[in-house]
């Protein structure tokens, strides 16, 4: 019998969680603040989706949750990268993220950026440790340094800051939201597909998946950020009008958002159907957007 997938989904989050606690460097380090705000960012409390989805990419192809867990780590440290980041007075000046103090505002924005600096390389350092072929660590490396960087989340970022104010059209709107979320999850899944040896089919399919539920994550973001709850996302509300931020409800309106990102979770779920192991990814889709129902 399978698990409830939300027991599942909470399993996996704690493995990743007692994981990362053991790949981030330990208090005893130096320097202390660094580490301190390294730990406070990567370990802040959270669903875990990102590493959740490697890993149930991995078992989905055959092979086991620990074979993937840390390349899931390592897709959790760019992600607390990102974020750290994004909060910076230099980009979206938030003060809240996961329901506390961002890492600037606890730590100072010197050792905010620097931290993020840390948990981005060493991301690259647990994949090339792994315990897997060699083959399979080059894989993961180029998989996860592309969707970082120019095609991927920080290219997103930059189009973002860039469109700020301005009218932005549709393709332009979907690239940000492909790049900036999308590519991370999307190479998130695919990580777990090589991982679990799944073939390039396996591999596509689960990557197709990604950058579906990729888009309907951030576009279920962008409702969030109009109509959410900040107590209840543990982000801060109302910000991205603030800023003039390009968002599908800015440009689509609330309805028509939501009816494209459960669409998208509908696109993304039909992708999964050769797959025996596939019940918490295709909840994992609906959850994208339950969020917003």
């Amino acid at each position: 019998m399978h698990m409830n997938w939300q027991s599942e989904m909470s399993m996996l989050a704690g493995m990743v969680d007692s994981r990362l606690a053991e790949l981030l460097p330990g208090t005893q380090e130096l320097p202390h603040e660094l580490v301190e705000a390294m730990r406070y960012s990567c370990l802040a409390p959270g669903k875990r989706i990102r590493p959740v989805l490697a890993i149930a990419s991995c078992v989905a192809c055959g092979g086991t949750k620990e074979a993937a867990i840390d390349a899931a780590c390592a897709v959790e440290m760019v992600h607390a990268f990102s974020l750290i980041h994004d909060d910076l007075p230099a980009i979206d000046n938030d003060n809240l993220r996961r329901g506390r103090p961002t890492c600037h505002v606890a730590f100072g924005e010197a050792v905010a950026i620097l931290a993020g600096d840390a948990l981005f390389a060493l991301a690259f350092e647990v994949l090339t440790e792994m315990d897997c072929t060699a083959e399979v660590r080059i894989k993961c490396v180029e998989l996860l340094s592309k969707c970082s960087g120019i095609r991927g989340l920080v290219s997103g970022e930059a189009i973002d800051i860039i469109s700020e104010g301005k009218p932005v059209s549709a393709p332009t709107l979907e690239l940000i939201h492909v790049r900036k979320t999308g590519a991370l999850i999307a190479a998130a899944c695919e990580m777990g597909a090589v991982l679990g040896g799944g073939d390039s089919g396996a591999q596509a399919k689960l990557r197709s998946y990604g950058e579906k539920i990729g888009l309907a994550f951030q576009i279920a973001d962008d409702v969030l950020n109009v109509e959410g709850d900040a107590e209840k996302t543990g982000k801060s509300v109302g910000s991205d009008a603030e800023r003039g931020k390009a968002t599908y409800v800015g440009l689509y309106g609330l309805e028509a958002s939501k009816a494209k990102a459960k669409s998208l979770a509908q696109d993304a779920i039909g992708l999964l159907i050769n797959f025996s192991e596939n019940e918490l990814l295709s909840e994992l889709a609906l959850f994208s957007v339950d969020r917003i129902v």
